[in-house]
């Protein structure tokens, strides 16, 4: 499919139908350890096969950090964890060099050692518990796929995702993520609590010490060729137009609506125009649709378009978030 509106060819057409089964195995594989948060893991899975970074936000104890490494398992990648804390060093990150002699000749040399970056996988735990300096190490990697480190630029395997997590509640020891490092985040994801009947089966299954095994449903080379399926699948024009509307309206410009001129500092930039169609595409292949519809826009937009949109002293006073302003943009940004 090198023309994007020239039908499927048959390698193609294997992989499309081979998506939904797909899907439905990770869920399985992955509810076998987590409880609920159905929407959580469909967001999840969506930034999964289109191979971007994925940023979850919620209180501690909602197994977030549990949902990352299962899904590493389900996947059988290559998973390192970095656990984020005040004095972590950008060196921690990407690697080090270390000085090394050689017993036989007594040669002295530097050698890199590869830190926990160089991975398939990554999880970023806590990732707003360490200063700006440290975060920007992950910036290169999360946007070109490539760290530089002891004067050599390494290319990273793919597939590499990073999957983030932090809490929006405590704020003693935290720093907040600069707006760029955020725009690299394909979703912002809210986890909230588990239903009562979710509750009360999690302590269930928890009590008796147990983890239940996590069966590898997915090899690398198959996630890389379904990853590189969804790309290739032919656009919906009036989709796109919609994708773009709704994150142009997000700017607090002259043809913003009054609401977002008066609550909004800044807006989505084009990153989230392409995230917004790119996620409603995933999102239409997974439930086995070739071409998505602005429905699928619609699902995905409060985890693209959230963490992007900034607000103002006024949207503060009266109490207004990020969330609602979204809200604002899907009841008065209409398709066609």
């Amino acid at each position: 499919m090198s023309d994007p509106h020239s039908p499927a060819v048959p390698d193609d057409a294997a992989l499309f139908d081979q998506l939904a089964g797909v899907r439905a195995r990770l869920l399985t594989a992955i509810g076998r350890r987590i409880v609920g948060q159905q929407e959580v893991v469909d967001q999840l899975l969506i930034s999964l096969f289109a191979r971007g970074h994925c940023l979850f936000v919620g209180v501690p104890g909602l197994a977030k950090t549990l949902l990352v490494s299962t899904t590493a398992q389900a996947l059988g990648l290559r998973f390192g964890r970095v656990q984020f804390t005040p004095d972590l060093m950008p060196a921690d990150i990407t690697g080090t060099e270390v000085l090394e002699e050689d017993r036989s000749t007594g040669r002295r040399q530097m050698r890199f050692i590869r830190g926990p970056i160089f991975t398939n996988l990554l999880l970023a735990d806590e990732i707003n518990r360490t200063p700006p300096k440290t975060q920007a190490a992950l910036l290169e990697a999360m946007q070109e796929r490539k760290v530089t480190a002891a004067g050599q630029t390494f290319d990273l395997e793919a597939p590499f995702i990073v999957f983030a997590t932090q809490n929006p509640i405590e704020q003693e020891g935290t720093y907040r993520l600069p707006e760029a490092q955020l725009d690299r985040f394909m979703f912002s994801v809210d986890v909230g609590y588990p239903s009562e009947a979710e509750e009360i089966e999690v302590v269930e299954r928890t009590i008796t010490g147990d983890d239940a095994p996590v069966e590898t449903v997915l090899d690398r080379d198959t996630l890389l060729a379904l990853q590189g399926l969804v790309r290739r699948l032919p656009p919906s024009g009036d989709v796109v137009r919609y994708a773009v509307r709704l994150a142009r309206a997000s700017r607090p410009d002259g043809a913003a609506s009054p609401f977002v001129r008066q609550h909004v500092q800044w807006g989505a930039g084009p990153r989230a125009s392409q995230y917004l169609f790119l996620g409603a595409k995933v999102r239409a292949a997974l439930a086995g649709h070739e071409v998505p519809h602005t429905d699928d826009v619609r699902a995905v937009a409060h985890a693209v378009l959230g963490h992007r949109i900034g607000l103002g002293f006024q949207a503060e006073a009266e109490g207004v978030r990020a969330h609602d302003v979204v809200d604002h943009l899907l009841d008065n940004v209409k398709p066609g």
